[in-house]
């Protein structure tokens, strides 16, 4: 008889179905039409029903399922009034008849720690530039990303009516990366893709620095890693803090999964155990090919007046 799946690989199963299931709760936020907007720190950072419906069906359903792991989500909420429609049982199908990669067999619940953004580019929701939201799910093992569930809920959204509307990826370091098309960016060509609402002198000095070809902004982290892995950008650049751990752990392992690199502008990576500081305040530079290329024109300045 087969084996029953190895825990990851039920987790990463999960995350897929659970994820899908926020991509309809963000869309069905939208076409309500009231988005419950509430400031957080200010106008740049906004919190809407959908963040929040959003986190509370991902924890719970996870919780739920695997009591045991440590899940840290964005927003600070109440996790007890949970309303029964908010959770997914579901589980990918596909994924739980994929064999685990042996160094993770043998993972225990608590030493999971699932690191949810529940909608990344919020901002970019709330004005209607549907392409750049995304829904972030990132599995850690060892204070690494070892795992990632990204969800666009509008992928395909100007396609026209027939078109299906939102995509999953998914991804296991040692695995690989699917539900999208790997490409590389092209070849001589030096494209960076940064922030759209969070610019200042520093993030414009570094990208100056590069001389890029082309500069893309571009709301979200999980979105700019698609710009990598689908090849419309060479490098991801942000040299400023703001960036947070549940931002780039999803990313982090489905580019880490397809040969890619992130760390942060210093080139020190990313530590997600459930200890770690949430902000990630120096920064981040990601490439799908030519890291050290990019790592390499980072101006010093710029590195020190970023503080790990």
């Amino acid at each position: 008889s087969m084996a029953s799946p190895a825990l990851l690989m039920r987790v990463v199963a999960s995350a897929y179905s659970v994820a899908e299931k926020a991509a309809t709760i963000v869309r069905n936020v939208m076409s309500a039409g009231d988005l419950g907007i509430v400031e957080k720190a200010g106008p740049n950072d906004l919190q809407t029903k959908a963040d929040r419906l959003v986190q509370m069906s991902i924890c719970a359903s996870l919780a739920r399922k695997f009591p045991k792991v440590t899940i840290i989500g964005e927003e600070e909420l109440p996790t007890d009034d949970v309303t029964e429609d908010l959770i997914e049982n579901g589980q990918c199908e596909e994924i739980l008849k994929k064999p685990c990669p042996a160094q993770y067999t043998g993972i225990k619940e608590e030493e999971l720690v699932i690191w949810v953004d529940p909608l990344d580019g919020t901002k970019e929701y709330t004005e209607g530039l549907l392409d750049h939201v995304t829904v972030l799910i990132g599995i850690a093992y060892g204070g690494k990303a070892i795992a990632g569930v990204i969800n666009q809920p509008y992928y395909n959204y100007q396609a026209g009516g027939n078109a299906v509307l939102g995509r999953t990826i998914w991804g296991v370091l040692g695995m690989g990366a699917f539900g999208f098309q790997l490409t590389e960016a092209p070849a001589g060509k030096h494209i960076v893709v940064t922030t759209r609402s969070h610019s200042s002198a520093l993030v414009n000095e570094c990208i100056t620095a590069l001389n890029p070809d082309h500069v893309i902004r571009v709301g979200g982290a999980g979105n700019k890693i698609i710009q990598l892995i689908e090849g419309k950008a060479s490098a991801y650049v942000f040299a400023s803090p703001g960036c947070k751990k549940w931002d780039t752990c999803a990313p982090e392992a489905i580019l880490h999964a397809v040969g890619g690199k992130i760390t942060d502008i210093r080139g020190n990576s990313f530590q997600y155990n459930k200890e770690v500081k949430h902000m990630n305040s120096a920064g981040v530079l990601a490439t799908l090919r030519n890291y050290d290329y990019y790592a390499s024109r980072i101006p010093n300045t710029v590195k020190e007046s970023l503080v790990p």
